[in-house]
C-alpha cells in the first residue's frame, strides 16, 4: 500500500518550506518499535541514510537532540565528553514528547516545541541526501542533511556505535 500523495503539513514541513528547503515527501506504514531499520527497509533506503531523531538530556536534565544514522547507536559517555557535560541519557518516552511536541516515533529535529541544542554524527554530513523525520509517525523527508547544520545549527560529534 504505498501512498504517493501529499502529506498534511507538520510543524516540520511548515519550517522547511518557510525556509525554502527543498524535501521529498516518504511515507510508509509505520510499525511500533520498528524504528529506522523498518523505515529504511521498506522505502528501500540504506539505514545508514535514514538519520533517527533522539531527545536526550544532561546530567541536569536540560534537553537535546542527536542525530544519528539509523543503523548505529550513541555513545553516550563519548557524547558528553564532546560536549562538556557529566553525563547523557535518552529521555523517557513521555517527556521526550514533552519537550519536541512530537510523538516518539515521529520526532522531527524541525520545529520542535522547544528549542534544544542540536548535535549530528559527523558521518551524516558527508552523505549527499538523508530521510528524516518530517514529524509523523511513518513520514520522512529526504533532505540535503547540511540543512541540519543551516536550520538548526547543529553541531558535530563522534559517537556512533555500530549496532
Amino acid at each position: 500500500m504505498s501512498k504517493k500523495t501529499h502529506v498534511s503539513e507538520t510543524p516540520a514541513t511548515q519550517l522547511l518550506r518557510a525556509n525554502g528547503v527543498a524535501f521529498t515527501e516518504h511515507p510508509y506504514e509505520y510499525l511500533e518499535h520498528g524504528g529506522a531499520q523498518h523505515s529504511a527497509e521498506v522505502l528501500g533506503l540504506d539505514p545508514f541514510t535514514v538519520v533517527k531523531t533522539l531527545v536526550m538530556q544532561d546530567q541536569d536534565a536540560k534537553p537535546l537532540m542527536v542525530l544519528m544514522h539509523g543503523n548505529r547507536s550513541v555513545s553516550t559517555k563519548n557524547l558528553a565528553r564532546q560536549i562538556g557535560a557529566k553525563s547523557v541519557e535518552p529521555c523517557k518516552p513521555e517527556v521526550a514528547n514533552r519537550h519536541s511536541g512530537y510523538l516518539v516515533g515521529g520526532t522531527s529535529p524541525f520545529g520542535t516545541r522547544r528549542e534544544m541544542p542540536v548535535y549530528i554524527e559527523s558521518s551524516i554530513l558527508e552523505l549527499p541526501k538523508i530521510a528524516i523525520n518530517g514529524g509523523r509517525r511513518g513520514y520522512l523527508v529526504g533532505i540535503d542533511p547540511q540543512v541540519c547544520v543551516k536550520l538548526l545549527g547543529a553541531k558535530t560529534v563522534q559517537c556512533a556505535l555500530a549496532e
